[in-house]
């Protein structure tokens, strides 16, 4: 099995499909890399060499790709900005609450959770018929 950037890559899956459950990684870069490296898009992972492995490493740090840990952690400091400087994007994200501009009146169950119900009290009317002054 393949251990790259950290993430085991599935053994059976062609290796330009494998590369792309690498965190930062898709279906561009992970073309982009093959076509440098100059392997076979068509290689299964099981049947790559140590050397095939180890260029493909080399090409993800050469290019200077983030991946995994450093981009998840990016990712998080710049929404981590957005809510400290109090912009609607922060606020949202703050909420819980989509954050591109998405309905929310009849959709939005994903960032919003499962459904609050709210219910009507009844109230004490202070000036009903019969009632004291």
């Amino acid at each position: 099995m393949a251990r790259i950037s950290g993430v085991d890559l599935p053994k059976n899956k062609r290796i330009i499909i494998a590369l792309t459950y690498i965190y930062g990684i898709g279906d561009a870069r992970a073309k982009a890399i093959i076509s440098e490296t100059g392997i076979n898009p068509d290689t299964r992972v099981f049947n790559l060499t140590e050397q095939e492995i180890h260029k493909i490493t080399e090409t993800i740090l050469r290019n200077q790709i983030k991946v995994e840990g450093d981009l998840r952690k990016d990712t998080q400091v710049n929404i981590k900005r957005l809510m400290d400087i109090g912009c609607v994007r922060g606020l949202r994200h703050r909420k819980g609450l989509p954050v591109r501009g998405q309905r929310t009146r009849s959709n939005a169950r994903t960032r919003k959770g499962p459904r609050k119900t709210v219910g009507s009290k009844k109230v004490a009317s202070t000036t009903g018929v019969g009632g004291t002054k």
